[in-house]
C-alpha cells in the first residue's frame, strides 16, 4: 500500500510539475523561433504561470472541502491543458493556459505532497516521502530528453506540445485509479490550535520565498540562454535535461546524507550551492558555465523543497498541510517576481544577466536566513 501511494504521488508530480509546468522551458526557443513569443513576452507568460501557481497553492492551503477534487483536477488539468497548448498560438492565449496550468500544479504540489506524506507516515514508511519529491525532476529530465529528440527532428512547437501532453496522459492513466477519491483524505476530528509563526517559521517562509525567486530565472531561461550562446550546437539542448537529472540526483544525495547536520543547516548549504550555480551560468565561459549552473541549480531545486517542508514539519508538526501551503504560496510569490524582473531587465538592457545576479544574491540571503535556528 505504501509503495503504491509513493509511486502514484511520484508520477503525479512527474506530470503536474515536471511536464505540465516545466515543459515550457524547452519550448521557449521553439516558440521564439516561430515568432510566437519574444524574450520579454516569454517572461510575462512565465509570470502568469507563477501567478496561477500562487493562486492554486494558496487555495490548497485553505481548502476544507472538495480537497480530493482539487488534487484530481490538478493532475488531470495539467494533462488536458498541455494538450490544449498544441492548438493555440500567441502570448495571450499561452498566458491564459499557463496561468491555468499554474493553478493546477499548485493544487497538485500541495495536496499530493500532503496526501502522500500523511499516508506514508501512517504506514510507517516516512522515508519514502523524500523520494516522492524526485517526481518533478524526473519529469523535467524525461521532457528534456524528449525535447532534444523533438528539436533534432525539427518539429513545430505545436507538435512538441502534443507530444508532451500525450506523454503526460499515458503516465496519469497508469495511476489514476490509485489517487484519493472523495472522503479518502484524513481529516482530524478536532482542529489543532491556530499556527503561530515564531521567529524560525518566519525565517523559513521568507527564505523559501527567496528560494523561489532565486532559482526560477535560470530554470525558465536555461534552454534559451544555451540556444542564444550556441545556436548551432546540439549539445546546448542537453542543458535542460542536465537540470532535471541533477534534481533527481540531488534528492538521492539528500537521502544518503540525511543523518549529517540538521535539516536547516543542510537547507542553507543547498541554497548557497544554487547561488554558486546562478553565478557560474554567467561567469564561466563556454558551455561549461551553463552545464555547471544547471547541475548546481537543478541539484538543489527539489532538495530545497523537501528540506523546507521537512524543517517546517519539525517546527509545526500539527500544521503540515497548512504550512506546506503557506510555504508554497511564498515560493510562488518569489517565482512571480522573478520573471517580472527579467522582463524589466530585457526591456531596459536587452540582457537577462542583470536579473540573474539579483537572483543569485537572493539565494545567498535565503541560505543565511535558515543557517542558524533561533532558540
Amino acid at each position: 500500500m505504501a509503495l503504491r501511494v509513493a509511486i502514484s504521488a511520484f508520477l503525479s508530480l512527474v506530470v503536474a510539475m515536471g511536464i505540465g509546468r516545466f515543459a515550457f522551458t524547452p519550448q521557449v526557443p521553439l516558440m521564439i523561433n516561430e515568432h510566437q513569443l519574444s524574450l520579454t513576452s516569454a517572461s510575462v507568460v512565465a509570470a502568469l504561470n507563477y501567478l496561477g501557481y500562487l493562486c492554486g497553492s494558496f487555495d490548497a492551503m485553505r481548502a476544507g472541502r472538495r480537497v480530493e477534487w482539487r488534487l484530481q483536477s490538478g493532475v488531470w488539468g495539467a494533462v488536458l491543458l498541455t494538450l490544449l497548448s498544441a492548438t493555440i498560438e500567441g502570448p495571450w492565449w499561452h498566458g491564459v493556459v499557463r496561468f491555468l496550468i499554474g493553478c493546477a500544479s499548485g493544487w497538485a504540489m500541495v495536496l499530493v505532497a500532503a496526501w502522500s506524506n500523511e499516508q506514508l507516515h501512517h504506514h510507517g514508511r516516512a522515508g519514502l516521502s523524500a523520494a516522492v519529491f524526485a517526481g518533478p525532476g524526473t519529469g523535467i529530465f524525461i521532457s528534456g530528453m524528449l525535447a532534444v529528440l523533438l528539436h533534432a527532428l525539427g518539429v513545430s512547437a505545436a507538435f512538441a506540445w502534443a507530444a508532451y501532453g500525450l506523454l503526460a496522459l499515458i503516465l496519469v492513466a497508469l495511476i489514476a485509479r490509485f489517487l484519493p477519491r472523495t472522503g479518502e483524505l484524513h481529516r482530524p476530528e478536532t482542529a489543532p490550535e491556530p499556527l503561530v509563526l515564531n521567529a524560525n517559521l518566519k525565517r523559513l517562509v521568507l527564505s523559501y520565498s527567496l528560494a523561489g525567486f532565486g532559482y526560477i530565472l535560470p530554470a525558465t531561461f536555461l534552454s534559451q540562454m544555451a540556444a542564444t550562446r550556441f545556436p548551432d550546437s546540439a549539445f546546448s539542448q542537453f542543458v535542460w535535461p542536465v537540470f532535471g537529472g541533477a534534481s533527481v540526483l540531488g534528492i538521492a544525495l539528500g537521502i544518503l546524507t540525511r543523518h549529517f547536520f540538521t535539516s536547516h543547516v543542510r537547507l542553507a548549504l543547498v541554497l548557497w550551492a544554487q547561488a554558486l550555480g546562478v553565478f557560474a551560468a554567467d561567469l564561466l565561459p563556454g558551455i561549461s558555465g551553463l552545464i555547471i549552473g544547471a547541475a548546481l541549480i537543478g541539484g538543489g531545486f527539489l532538495c530545497v523543497v523537501q528540506l523546507s517542508l521537512q524543517y517546517g514539519r519539525e517546527l509545526a508538526p500539527k500544521h503540515t498541510r497548512y504550512l506546506a501551503g503557506l510555504l508554497t504560496t511564498g515560493y510562488a510569490i518569489g517565482q512571480l517576481v522573478g520573471p517580472l524582473l527579467s522582463s524589466i531587465s530585457t526591456m531596459l538592457t536587452h540582457r537577462l544577466e542583470p536579473a540573474l545576479y539579483v537572483a543569485g544574491f537572493g539565494l545567498l540571503l535565503a541560505g543565511a536566513l535558515v543557517w542558524k535556528s533561533a532558540k
